[in-house]
């Protein structure tokens, strides 16, 4: 990879449309590591989210390997030059972090690394996270024994994904505290402090995006076409954003009844997404309150997983009457997935949550599912 402002700024651009796709906060975190790596062509990525113990809530890395990680042992601290980095807010260039003074050192299996990069990835005042890479690759033999070392050039670049992360990261928090949010009232708040949140940051990454235009000395047009496009993508973004604004409102269950609210909302989500969303109800009589509200809340999870992680073309909902009572079915065409294997992690995809609100109701929930072959969702409830 030739880095430099002409060759950096295209892959900006993919790296924020990359973040702008994703939701979960763990997949941002994925994503914006990855993306740093390969931006700087370095050897290793990683970065890391304060707790408030001294340590990291989460911490997520590129270039180990699973069975290295692993081997490494427990979660580092915050110390040394990570610590400076999440207190001071300030970028951290090293020509070799080995010899820096606040160098503690690291485990045995931990992999040898010298040349040092670092920014923290911040929101105003608030400091998100700490982002870092180490040995940078050389696309030629140096000249000197010294290596490759990271440059100014880079940190600039670095800085401008380390912004836009900042952004990816504040919108992924948000997104997931409105789905843990269950009383209607804080749902509608958090509805009006998304948009205002979303449509400040979005305007934001416009003018970031036209600015970043003033650090290109080479290749000028393809650069600006580049940006010109991020500023498009932006815009974008904003009208998906507020599709789901909308999808956050309080489902009106207590005024239109399940056949209504799940009709608009599977309105609003074949609007806000690529994948053809469709509803269809046949022969349902009302149901008891508790029956209706847990079945909004299990087709509202389906949906999630069908529409983030399953890279479906059509997911269908439907809701009938059959003989045992009421039958709702979300299925979708996506990649599918081993049952046993997510079982394990059921709580990643809401399976238990869903199984929860199914038998609370006194219903069942079952999942069918195979690799290459979709994923069915059902819940049945007595009556109807």
């Amino acid at each position: 990879m030739t880095n430099g402002p002409g060759a950096g700024i295209p892959t900006v651009s993919t790296a924020i449309l990359a973040m702008s796709r994703h939701l979960e906060v763990r997949d941002v975190l994925k994503t914006i590591v990855a993306s740093a790596r390969e931006l700087l062509d370095a050897e290793y990525a990683a970065l890391g989210v304060p707790d408030d113990h001294g340590g990291f809530a989460q911490f997520v890395v590129d270039g180990v390997s699973a069975e290295q990680w692993k081997a490494i042992g427990p979660l580092p601290r915050q110390h040394g030059i990570l610590a400076a980095m999440l207190h001071n807010a300030t970028p951290e260039r090293l020509a070799d972090v080995r010899e820096d003074p606040r160098f503690g050192g690291w485990p045995a299996a931990h992999p040898d690394m010298s040349d040092f990069l670092g920014l923290p990835v911040a929101d105003g005042d608030e400091i998100l996270g700490a982002l870092f890479l180490a040995n940078k690759r050389c696309p030629t033999p140096p000249s000197r024994g010294d290596g490759c070392r990271f440059t100014e050039e880079d940190e600039r670049l670095l800085g401008i994904l380390a912004q836009h992360a900042a952004i990816a990261l504040t919108n992924a928090r948000l997104y997931e505290r409105s789905r843990e949010l269950t009383i209607a009232g804080e749902r509608a708040r958090l509805a009006h402090e998304l948009h205002d949140a979303v449509a400040q940051k979005l305007f934001s990454l416009r003018l970031t995006a036209q600015a970043a235009t003033a650090l290109v000395d080479r290749d000028p047009a393809r650069a600006k076409d580049e940006l010109h496009q991020v500023a498009a993508l932006a815009a974008e973004a904003a009208d998906e954003l507020r599709a789901a604004v909308v999808e956050l409102r309080p489902a009106g269950l207590d005024e239109d009844g399940l056949v209504a609210t799940l009709r608009s909302q599977t309105q609003v989500l074949d609007r806000a997404h690529s994948a053809r969303v469709t509803f269809a109800a046949h022969c349902v009589r009302a149901l008891p309150a508790a029956q209706e509200e847990a079945m909004l809340r299990v087709a509202q999870e389906a949906l999630h997983n069908a529409l983030r992680h399953s890279g479906a073309g059509h997911v269908e909902v439907t809701l009938t009457r059959n003989s045992q009572g009421a039958l709702l079915r979300i299925a979708d065409n996506g990649c599918g997935f081993d049952p046993g294997t997510v079982r394990r992690a059921g709580r990643h995809l809401g399976l238990v949550s869903m199984r929860d609100r199914a038998g609370g109701v006194g219903g069942k929930l079952t999942v069918e599912s195979e690799p290459g072959k979709g994923t069915a969702v059902e819940m049945e409830v007595p009556g109807g």
